[in-house]
């Protein structure tokens, strides 16, 4: 185990970690979670569409180690949430796929988004939520990857909004934005 035991109380609700594509943000939030000394779930967003994916995600679970729980909802996270146990602790990895899943699906962003907040309310378990920061980079040249990175970025701030700790990860370091991370953790 990572650092030092967190007493449950110390982790927030919501706790979100976002950066860019490999910042060592999963990482980062895989730390977190650890460290909470709690029972593990991972809400995994991703669709292993080609073998590509596949690989990415066969890494990503190698390099995550054993003792987690994982529930596959690239689309509807609110009933995967509402099934986390009180006393664990959850990490939906990742908004940003999961926003991707929506769009493909041509679904209401707004309400998705809506309810994607209120089942992260409503979770027994604390949350800590990855998700990458997409406006840094330049603007994109179609219409879709426009509204795409809107999006992300429309969600990005109505999660920090409701978290109690949202930590950006830029090369593998992290960057407190709101709140405080727990010792051991960095």
């Amino acid at each position: 185990m990572t650092g030092s035991i967190l007493k449950a109380e110390s982790l927030p609700h919501l706790c979100m970690v976002l950066g860019g594509a490999r910042s060592g943000k999963s990482r980062l939030a895989e730390r977190l979670v650890i460290s909470s000394g709690r029972p593990r779930v991972y809400i995994a967003t991703a669709q292993a569409w080609d073998d590509e994916m596949q690989a990415r995600i066969a890494a990503h679970r190698s390099d995550r180690g054993g003792g987690w729980h994982t529930v596959e909802a690239p689309l509807y996270l609110g009933p995967a949430l509402a099934e986390v146990p009180a006393g664990a602790v959850v990490l939906v990895d990742c908004a940003t796929l999961w926003l991707s899943n929506q769009m493909l699906a041509e679904a209401d962003l707004e309400a998705e988004t809506d309810a994607l907040l209120a089942a992260i309310a409503g979770c027994a378990a604390p949350v800590v939520v990855v998700s990458n920061e997409v406006g840094w980079s330049i603007v994109p040249e179609n219409a879709l990857a426009r509204r795409f990175r809107d999006a992300q970025g429309r969600l990005n701030q109505r999660l920090a909004g409701q978290a109690g700790l949202v930590v950006a990860v830029m090369a593998g370091l992290p960057m407190v934005l709101k709140g405080t991370l727990p010792k051991g953790v960095a």
